[in-house]
């Protein structure tokens, strides 16, 4: 298993990792199979979406707080219910394919670390078989 730390500046951001993650890929020597990204945490998850339009990721991160705000009416005592939920919907992990020691993704695709509960370290795991 590969592992690398994300660095987020904000409670809430989307960090593109696919070059992390290719890395991990061409560490691993394996050239046909998958890689799982796992991120071990609570309160952020991993998701594929376009990597092209940095807008995409602030809709995506402004929509989630509108529909889960940030409030004290939760009964999770920590104040950061809402990036449990949050990371419940997005999850915490993503398969993505390898062929040819590459990793497979559509045009516009990227992986990417979502954050909702920082600035914080955190951790990704990447698994290639």
């Amino acid at each position: 298993m590969h592992e690398f730390g994300v660095r987020t500046r904000s409670r809430s951001q989307m960090v593109n990792i696919t070059s992390e993650v290719q890395e991990a890929v061409r560490e691993s020597g394996v050239q046909d199979g998958v890689c799982i990204v796992f991120v071990p945490h609570t309160t952020a998850g991993v998701t594929i979406n376009e990597g092209a339009d940095p807008s995409v990721c602030t809709d995506i991160e402004d929509t989630l707080s509108k529909a889960f705000p940030k409030s004290p009416h939760y009964r999770h005592a920590e104040g950061n219910a809402d990036s449990h939920i949050k990371t419940t919907l997005v999850g915490p992990s993503a398969t993505i394919l390898v062929e040819g020691g590459q990793i497979c993704l559509g045009t516009w695709q990227a992986i990417f670390f979502c954050e909702y509960d920082g600035p914080r370290s955190r951790k990704v795991w990447v698994r290639v078989q």
